[in-house]
């Protein structure tokens, strides 16, 4: 038997594997570049590989049309203009994502930081809304604030990302640890589907691409990349070669030494 979560799921995912654009900066950043004109955006990368894209309430109602692929409606937020920008509030609810026409919905918490126990209280509550609605819960589980010394140790983002599936996430998406064999333990420690985040913009194409085809060989079961797409110069070539790694393993070599001999011309 199908149920609402699996059919949302397929709406998000393709072949159980994501390429996601996530596109929540209007609220923590501004009107960035990338994203001031978001329906165009929208418009332009839809068709080049992505399976989903995560965006603000807002955003979804501003919507010019209905897109052709998957929505994750983002619930939390905070601003760089604010007193503490590691705090994210709850800024919707499952009720009006589904509404709104969202496949799944996602939060964002921030392990370390002083307003942890609030922000997993909130987490608690909305993955509690998802399963009585059936709609899927994304996490996003990043180490991050006054107790994190290294965000990136292994230890530290397996902790951050098994919290996350506790607390009845469907997919955690984190942080990179920055090598295979130490990304390879957080996903064995995790119980659910993990997602990689893309993190500050890179130097070089080859340097994205190379980050998403280790986190993949590692078992993660694709990326949500945001600056590093929707601020990049031709956002549909990257997103193509993030879905050739992602989705034919075949191509997954070949893709990253022809990315990395293009990044050097």
């Amino acid at each position: 038997m199908v149920h609402g979560k699996d059919i949302r799921l397929h709406r998000i995912l393709k072949n159980g594997k994501m390429l996601c654009i996530p596109l929540d900066h209007g609220i923590s950043s501004g009107p960035i570049e990338g994203i001031k004109n978001i329906n165009g955006l929208i418009e332009q990368t839809q068709d080049s590989g992505l399976t989903c894209f995560l965006i603000n309430k807002g955003i979804i109602k501003a919507l010019h049309f209905p897109p052709k692929i998957g929505i994750i409606a983002h619930m939390s937020a905070a601003t760089s203009l604010g007193p503490d920008p590691n705090n994210k509030i709850l800024m919707g609810s499952v009720r009006e994502a589904i509404r709104l026409g969202a496949d799944g919905v996602s939060l964002h918490i921030n392990i370390g930081s002083k307003e942890e126990p609030n922000m997993l209280y909130k987490l608690g509550l909305v993955a509690d809304e998802c399963n009585e609605w059936n709609i899927p819960l994304i996490a996003m589980m990043y180490p991050r604030g006054e107790n994190i010394k290294n965000p990136h140790e292994r230890s530290v983002v397996a902790h951050a990302a098994r919290i996350g599936a506790e607390a009845g996430a469907d997919i955690v998406k984190t942080v990179y640890t920055g090598d295979i064999d130490s990304f390879k333990e957080v996903v064995k420690s995790c119980p659910v589907p993990i997602v990689i985040a893309g993190g500050p913009k890179t130097n070089s194409d080859a340097e994205i691409l190379e980050m998403c085809s280790d986190a993949m060989k590692a078992g993660a079961i694709g990326v949500t990349f945001g600056r590093n797409v929707f601020q990049h110069k031709r956002p549909n070539e990257i997103i193509k070669a993030l879905h050739s790694i992602i989705f034919e393993k075949d191509s997954n070599d070949q893709q990253s030494k022809k990315s990395r001999r293009k990044s050097k011309r």
